[in-house]
């Protein structure tokens, strides 16, 4: 057999000039293959944060929201009355046990606008002191007398978990800029003519815009600002089957913006905590 290196000059460069032409770089479709999966993946991580943010929003409704509004309605089923009421004499209001009637006025019933004076309503219960200008400012809040864990605890009721024991009226996740944000649940009665609703509400503080949105759709079939049981704070349904209201910010907008808007552009800033809003949820007792 003839070696290798006994055929001819031109036949062994032939084959070296083979050889290197083997161990050339990636072809075109090689290299669109590569950035096709490249793609796909920047695409799924993309995806999985939405999806991550969807989950989280849903937990925060489900085992915080609604484990809430469970224990709210234990307390009425186990007292006969609601947070904070008077089983002796019942007015039928969170904290009723706190408000005093006027001389000669029924204690509830009848036109509670005109016997419950702006100011007279009684304090709303909350376990922690909420950040300013989320509760009303018409009533004083005094945390020591309203406290909503003692409440509880006094009827063996067991809460949400919420951030920890002790902060079970609490719950913290982040926002979409990566920035703690924290919910906060407090109860209140409020009179009639009271923008977003009259009776027993609970108060949620701490949602971004998109949160807001999400727990309104769940709750109510849409996100309507100033419809349904879960409303935006402070706005007024001031005419009968007006067209909806949008939520008053969206997630471009950082905490102490002053003039917000849905569709409106704040600074957008990474650093910045997105601007929280104040939801209503009616109580049905």
């Amino acid at each position: 057999m003839r070696s290798i290196f006994s055929t001819p000059s031109s036949r062994r460069k032939h084959c070296l000039a083979g050889h290197r032409g083997a161990q050339g770089g990636f072809t075109l479709v090689e290299l669109a293959v590569v950035l096709a999966v490249i793609g796909l993946i920047i695409g799924a991580v993309a995806i999985g944060k939405d999806v991550q943010r969807n989950a989280e929003y849903t937990k925060i409704k489900n085992k915080f929201i609604d484990q809430w509004e469970q224990a709210y309605n234990q307390y009425y089923q186990r007292t006969g009355v609601v947070v904070g009421d008077s089983q002796i004499s019942p007015r039928i209001m969170v904290n009723g046990a706190a408000y005093v009637a006027a001389d000669g006025n029924p204690t509830s019933g009848g036109d509670m606008a005109a016997l419950v004076p702006v100011g007279g309503e009684p304090p709303p219960v909350c376990a922690h002191n909420p950040e300013p200008g989320v509760m009303r400012v018409d009533t004083p809040f005094d945390i020591a007398n309203n406290n909503l864990r003692l409440h509880m605890t006094r009827v063996g009721i067991r809460m949400p978990p919420g951030r920890a024991e002790g902060q079970e009226d609490l719950y913290v996740y982040t926002d979409t800029n990566g920035s703690p944000q924290e919910v906060q649940v407090c109860f209140q009665w409020n009179r009639p003519t009271t923008a977003a609703g009259a009776g027993n509400v609970m108060v949620i503080s701490g949602l971004t815009p998109d949160l807001a949105r999400m727990l309104d759709q769940m709750i109510d079939g849409k996100p309507d600002a100033r419809e349904g049981r879960f409303r935006l704070q402070g706005i007024e349904n001031v005419t009968a089957n007006a067209p909806g209201v949008e939520w008053s910010a969206n997630n471009t907008f950082g905490r102490g913006a002053t003039t917000t808007t849905a569709t409106g552009a704040g600074n957008t800033r990474d650093e910045e905590q997105v601007i929280t809003l104040t939801a209503i949820y009616k109580m049905n007792q």
